[in-house]
């Protein structure tokens, strides 16, 4: 892996596209890109060579100190998510190890957060996607929104939008993690670990 600082980094939010998904559970990924594209200034484009919406900017301390990255929502649905990832990555010219996908994660309760490097895909299509695509040497943001209730499928539970007790403290939890994410690419994982893992 590079050590060069100037090297890009991938930050990709996973999601389904268009307005009947957006406030849904599976689209908490979308969420922290949105708000990372403010934090970056810009507007997204669509992508040259994948099925995305990309910003390119830096993320930390202004100027060329910061950190360079192509931050990205693909526009296939969340269970074709690698081609679209593999594309960027080679259109940019990103390692693997320099690419974050931000997910929802079922085994963390709501608003824990993990990151962390490699690992298996947790039955998650977004991941398992990538994971074919690219091999599984990624780091992942995970965001934890718990388990379903009672006897309510796994599909169904991650297609609704958060209840209303969870939105009180979801636009906390989401600016949280776009922290964590910053944290990062900017101090590496260790370090953002240790500060946001929950």
């Amino acid at each position: 892996m590079t050590t060069d600082a100037n090297a890009p980094w991938l930050i990709v939010g996973l999601g389904n596209p268009g307005p009947g998904y957006a406030a849904n559970r599976h689209n908490v990924g979308f969420m922290v890109a949105d708000l990372l594209a403010k934090r970056i200034g810009g507007s997204y484009k669509r992508a040259q060579k994948a099925q995305a919406l990309v910003i390119e900017g830096r993320l930390g301390a202004p100027g060329p100190a910061g950190r360079r990255v192509v931050l990205a929502k693909p526009t296939s649905y969340m269970n074709l998510s690698g081609g679209p990832v593999a594309g960027l990555r080679d259109f940019y010219k990103v390692e693997t190890a320099h690419i974050v996908a931000i997910h929802d994660e079922l085994d963390l309760d709501f608003g824990a957060l993990r990151l962390k490097l490699g690992g298996g895909d947790n039955g998650h299509n977004g991941l398992k996607s990538m994971t074919k695509s690219m091999g599984p040497e990624y780091h992942r943001a995970r965001f934890g929104i718990g388990r379903p209730p009672g006897r309510m499928q796994v599909a169904d539970f991650v297609l609704k939008d958060f209840s209303s007790v969870e939105r009180k403290e979801l636009d906390y939890l989401v600016d949280r993690t776009a922290d964590a994410v910053e944290a990062l690419v900017t101090q590496g994982l260790e370090r953002a670990q240790s500060a946001y893992n929950s």
